[in-house]
């Protein structure tokens, strides 16, 4: 790699760490001008260079706001190179329970205040639930983003969420911290979270929190389908997903397997 070229390529990846930042995301992107001062560049080069990105798909552009925001392409890129030990345990899992109810699968994470799923499992049937792969959504209208939550306690919310005053997709949604973790107080009893028609109208979901060796919350497996075909079924899919979520647990906290060391001659 020449010099410019390398310099260019350190230019960029300047501009997605700037993206990338906890205080972008929760303002929901960043104009030019912002970021050529955070970045330390000129405008007109800054400019350019996002709508480089943007045609690759690593930037995406509000045309509403002009705001700047990381793209799917990188959180798909970043979906297939996060934490191997975790997708590794978890896709077996994942499949097992699209046996089990023949609905969709996924696994999510925490990414800055929004749940961004990186692994789906789907079944073979002309209706889906709509894909979530690479996507960013909301912790509190989502069963994955209370699963995520689940050990938060009120400050901790607000601290990552804000009071309330959030963006609702639908009036089914929690207006304000207290009524999220109302609900999330109401997950933790039954060991996973329960969300009807607050994401999308017609959706339903359940979703359960997956631990590390150390029981920090690492993730969350989440099923989510058509009222219409998994509304009536849904306390029976919340306990499977409970248990897929332990069985996901208990694989990453087990010793991973090593090579036998060769004998010396």
């Amino acid at each position: 790699m020449t010099g410019e070229r390398a310099t260019s390529l350190g230019r960029a990846l300047g501009l997605l760490e700037a993206l990338g930042t906890d205080e972008v995301i929760a303002a929901g992107g960043c104009g030019v001008n912002e970021l050529a001062e955070r970045t330390g560049r000129d405008k007109s080069q800054v400019s350019r260079m996002l709508a480089t990105l943007a045609r690759a798909g690593f930037v995406d552009r509000d045309p509403r706001t002009r705001r700047y925001r990381l793209g799917w392409q990188l959180f798909a890129l970043a979906a297939r190179s996060g934490d191997q030990r975790l997708l590794a345990a978890a896709a077996p899992v994942l499949v097992r329970l699209v046996r089990e109810t023949g609905e969709s699968s996924h696994l999510s994470v925490l990414r800055g205040g929004a749940v961004l799923t990186v692994l789906t499992e789907s079944p073979p049937r002309a209706v889906q639930a709509v894909s979530w792969v690479g996507r960013l959504v909301p912790v509190a209208s989502t069963s994955s983003g209370r699963a995520l939550s689940m050990d938060h306690d009120r400050s901790q919310l607000a601290a990552l969420l804000g009071e309330g005053g959030w963006e609702r997709p639908t009036a089914k949604a929690p207006a304000d911290v207290d009524e999220l973790l109302a609900r999330i107080r109401q997950a933790r009893a039954v060991g996973y979270a329960r969300v009807e028609e607050e994401t999308e109208p017609g959706l339903v979901a359940v979703a359960a929190p997956v631990r590390d060796a150390v029981g920090r919350i690492v993730a969350a497996v989440n099923l989510s389908a058509p009222r219409f075909r998994l509304g009536r079924r849904l306390t029976k899919a919340g306990e499977a997903v409970a248990a897929a979520a332990k069985d996901v647990s208990a694989a990453m906290s087990a010793p991973m397997a090593t090579e036998p060391e060769a004998e010396l001659a």
